[in-house]
């Protein structure tokens, strides 16, 4: 009988400590969230070996710094931290069988039934930063592993506590915002990826329900639990960035902002949410307003330099999108100076900014852009063996500056902007893309009165895909029709820019999809999907296609799996 008493003592003071422990990290992130960035850290060192929750938020803490810096050093570090901790969490872990067996699942206490949940934690974010480090199909292979295995724990959890089994604890809110947010995380990540990636991950028959990640997610952001600041942050850059990078383009503004609404009025000066409020202006299109959120994020804090770069990266952008050059320029050349991300991206971005300005014009710093071209492949780096996607497109434009006569290239400002899907972002403002248009126009014409070359054709379709976007913009869908149908016509005759007919393809498609032409679309987009294979940024493009087909509901592995 006394046994049983001391057990229960035990688990009572365990779940103190347990209680303890959720309260002292609720209160290091919400220093965390106030800019406080160095004392959140020096609140949870102590007791990283401990505690499997103190653990976890101090390997999460390093992890989102990782993610704003992309250095390869801070990317090693937090996976390191990251895996630390899951030794930690495993040492809470009950050494049983399975959740889902009925007696071991009346045995566990609260305490394990969080460290199973810390765990799986650990593994989905130790998986993300092998994604981090490499936009290509070999990492997601790479941490597919630790992926699968950190699903199915969520999944027998999920299941465990809607079952009368559940230990329904003190920190049972912490338990379920956990569960939340590792469902809802896997759902909306796993509806981003194309089949192919699915069944290479052995996530074969499972392609992650949008709606439903979104939802849990939501539940998870707005509970008062130690979780939600991370769905509340997976959700942000979902809406304001993935839907964009990775999807067609048209981010959940209204719900980006009714998310961010609450944080905002907690943190009026949090750097983060101050970032976010940024871009759901850039999204909207109000540049100016974006501009001035993004400096005060910059002023919010010292503490962490790295952060500032976000900014600097939008700003930089929001510079492009008014056609300022020589203020894009200057957001370029600080990266250059001070991010490590990708020099060699920084410095072609510097070249073409310099060279969108008029020939006679002074060029800031006594800079030259033809220099600066040559420079581009000199910065290359390797993250875990490999180039970013961005960076390996940067130094393979820069080519055409290497000879004795380089062969200019017409708009590469633009053509990068294409690339971060830019021109969405300007669709609410006529003016914008009115201003984009008559560069292109005077691109165009000069293009005309050049000799012709090796690039000639090259350049003239790439002109004609950005002239087609900015057409749509306008409305005039056959105009812009007409442009796409001219790259796809071109196809035989372009010799290195080979991206330029999937993505017509693709552009082509949305206009479609636009214009009620449902089968036509589907039918352009395994086109696109199909037909074309290594080309520049091809991961990216294979990701718009899929986000493409899946919000027109078209089966997106139908014609796909047999090959594999």
């Amino acid at each position: 009988m006394s046994n049983g008493k001391d057990a229960t003592a035990t688990e009572n003071s365990s779940q103190m400590t347990l209680k303890e422990c959720l309260d002292e990290c609720m209160e290091a992130l919400d220093l965390f969230l106030n800019n406080h960035f160095n004392e959140s850290l020096e609140m949870l060192k102590p007791r990283v070996g401990q505690s499997m929750y103190h653990a976890l938020i101090y390997a999460t803490v390093l992890e989102m710094q990782a993610m704003m810096t992309f250095q390869h050093d801070d990317i090693s570090n937090a996976g390191n931290t990251m895996k630390s901790a899951q030794e930690v969490c495993q040492r809470f872990r009950r050494k049983s069988p399975s959740l889902g067996n009925k007696s071991a699942g009346d045995l566990l206490t609260e305490e394990q039934l969080h460290a199973e949940v810390c765990f799986a934690e650990c593994q989905l974010q130790r998986a993300a930063l092998t994604f981090l480090q490499d936009e290509n199909m070999v990492s997601f292979i790479k941490g597919g592993i630790k992926v699968r295995n950190s699903y199915l724990i969520y999944k027998e959890l999920h299941s465990f506590i809607k079952s009368h089994n559940s230990v329904r604890g003190p920190s049972h809110r912490h338990l379920e915002g956990g569960i939340s947010f590792g469902i809802g995380a896997f759902n909306l990540t796993l509806s981003l990826f194309p089949p192919r990636i699915l069944k290479l991950l052995e996530f074969a028959g499972f392609s992650g329900d949008k709606e439903s990640g979104l939802s849990l997610l939501t539940d998870g952001a707005t509970g008062m639990n130690l979780r939600s600041m991370l769905c509340a942050l997976l959700l942000l850059c979902y809406y304001t960035f993935l839907t964009f990078i990775l999807g067609t383009g048209e981010g959940e503004v209204d719900d980006a902002e009714k998310l961010l609404e609450p944080f905002r009025l907690t943190y009026p000066r949090g750097a983060i949410f101050l970032f976010f409020a940024g871009r759901i202006e850039e999204i909207k299109g109000n540049i100016d307003e974006a501009v001035a959120l993004f400096e005060d994020g910059c002023k919010a804090q010292q503490a962490w330099k790295q952060f500032h770069h976000m900014c600097y990266w939008e700003l930089m952008w929001c510079f492009t999108y008014k056609r300022s050059w020589k203020l894009a320029y200057f957001y370029a050349d600080l990266l250059s100076q001070e991010s490590r991300w990708s020099k060699a991206m920084y410095v072609y971005m510097k070249a073409a900014y310099l060279s969108m300005l008029p020939p006679e014009e002074a060029r800031p710093f006594g800079e030259d852009e033809v220099e600066l071209f040559r420079r581009v492949p000199t910065f290359k780096q390797k993250i875990a063996g490999k180039s970013p996607p961005t960076e390996k497109f940067a130094i393979r434009k820069a080519r055409r500056y290497k000879g004795p006569r380089p062969v200019r290239l017409p708009v590469p400002v633009l053509e990068m902007m294409y690339m971060w899907n830019g021109f969405s972002m300007i669709c609410k403002r006529p003016e914008l893309t009115e201003g984009m248009m008559q560069t292109l126009v005077a691109a165009e014409c000069t293009l005309l009165d050049s000799p012709e070359n090796e690039y000639t054709v090259d350049d003239r379709c790439l002109i004609l895909l950005l002239k087609g976007l900015c057409l749509k913009n306008q409305g005039q869908s056959q105009a812009a029709e007409h442009c796409f149908d001219r790259v796809y016509a071109s196809e035989k005759k372009i010799k290195f820019d080979h991206y330029l007919v999937p993505n017509s393809l693709l552009e082509l498609s949305l206009l479609y999809v636009d214009q009620g032409r449902r089968d036509e679309a589907i039918k352009l987009l395994h086109k696109a999907k199909q037909n074309y294979k290594e080309y520049s940024m091809e991961s990216r493009t294979q990701f718009r296609i899929h986000a493409a087909l899946a919000k027109l509901k078209a089966d997106p592995g139908e014609d796909e799996d047999t090959h594999l």
